[in-house]
């Protein structure tokens, strides 16, 4: 069977855990004896860029370009917001992505066509993918269709954007331009649920499968070897993922802790700056998957103290992998993941305090948390990436 993939970024152009989770489903379906291509994103380069073509081939053949607008997908942060607003209006029509869908679909006329992640690619490839007649599966990874931005806050869920027409006015335009996939994804219950409560992917059948582990070769931990007790925090270092509530926890915490972070994003250089004053603080950048496997096989707990609805971070199940248990704020899919006192613990969001309380808990009993690790890891087996496809390829079969 010929499996398409689209996805607004793709590796190892990153910057979040759904272009992972992409990945990984495509590898393990050429791994099955699919035949896989991707169609992603590039930034400009030149007439050529703004159509596809194969830039790489791994497994898959990926087909990049850049799709008109503004600016790139990853140059957002510095941009004014009233150009990311024209940049979300132009984005939601989507012309050039329903080009690049379309001659790709002429050039390898697939079986069945996965979408991700499709805000700075085009929302509208779905009602394309359709329009050409192709079986259509929309993988949910978080609120940006119905939220341009991706985030819903804690505590703002009343703001006056939140409430205003405007929003009804872009969920509109998505139930246009996205069209009725065949089946909808969602990784939690949370997710589904949301996006059924705004009225989108009512006459949709939705499932929910949660996102798959990276592929299992990894050994559970050996002994503990660290003098302090060591967390961990992995992701964006933005300030919806709650870095300063993290900071402030510590404050709080004695010097027998010590904080790792791996990630980037705008608070970097108050990461980097926050590191060279407390030497209990370890800033790493960002990290490969293989170099993120070696911290937490020497770390006592992850944090994740977002304050933001998180969907199904896939640091969690990276964690769970290597036996690790994590600390995380009790808001979104999170809870549907993590078992209290079993493989980790939930805190309140964007309380510092508790968090901090969390963290002296796992410090206090962590010799007992180590030996939990292959407790740790067994919970994690439903979430196999065999698991995902497994169920997948059935639910392809079903409507292909």
């Amino acid at each position: 069977m010929k499996i398409g993939i689209v996805s607004n970024l793709y590796p190892p152009d990153a910057r979040g855990g759904a272009e992972l989770v992409a990945q990984r489903v495509a590898d393990a379906l050429y791994e099955r004896g699919h035949e896989v291509f991707v169609l992603t994103t590039q930034p400009f380069e030149g007439v050529r860029s703004l159509f596809p073509r194969i830039r790489e081939r791994t497994l898959e053949a990926v087909y990049r370009f850049y799709p008109c607008n503004f600016y790139y997908l990853r140059h957002d942060r510095s941009i004014p917001f009233f150009v990311r607003i024209l940049w979300h209006l132009i984005d939601l029509v989507g012309v050039c992505g329903r080009r690049a869908m379309a001659q790709v679909i002429q050039d390898e006329d697939p079986d069945v066509i996965i979408t991700h992640n499709l805000k700075g690619i085009g929302v509208s490839i779905g009602s394309e993918i359709q329009r050409q007649g192709i079986p259509h599966i929309h993988t949910l990874h978080d609120v940006q269709l119905s939220i341009p931005s991706g985030l819903l806050i804690v505590g703002e869920e009343q703001s006056w954007l939140n409430r205003s027409f405007l929003r009804r006015w872009y969920e509109a335009g998505v139930r246009r331009e996205m069209g009725t996939p065949q089946l909808v994804l969602s990784p939690s219950r949370f997710l589904a649920d949301f996006y059924q409560q705004r009225g989108l992917f009512a006459h949709t059948r939705m499932e929910i499968l949660p996102n798959p582990l990276p592929p299992d070769g990894i050994g559970k931990r050996g002994t503990r070897m660290a003098r302090r007790t060591q967390f961990l925090y992995v992701g964006q270092l933005e300030s919806h993922k709650g870095v300063m509530q993290l900071f402030d926890a510590l404050d709080q915490v004695g010097d027998d802790i010590e904080l790792h972070i791996a990630g980037e994003g705008s608070l970097s250089e108050i990461v980097a700056q926050r590191a060279q004053r407390d030497p209990r603080i370890y800033f790493h950048g960002f990290v490969s998957l293989k170099h993120l496997i070696r911290l937490l096989q020497s770390t006592d707990a992850v944090v994740i103290p977002s304050i933001c609805y998180e969907n199904s971070p896939t640091v969690i199940y990276e964690s769970f992998l290597v036996g690790v248990p994590v600390i995380a704020s009790d808001v979104g899919g999170i809870p549907e993941l993590i078992e209290e006192g079993v493989t980790g613990l939930l805190v309140k969001p964007d309380d510092a305090r508790e968090l901090a309380h969390a963290m002296e808990t796992i410090h206090e009993q962590r010799d007992q948390w180590w030996e939990k690790s292959q407790l740790i890891r067994d919970r994690a087996q439903p979430y196999s990436i065999k698991v995902y496809v497994d169920r997948l390829e059935s639910l392809i079969k079903e409507i292909v």
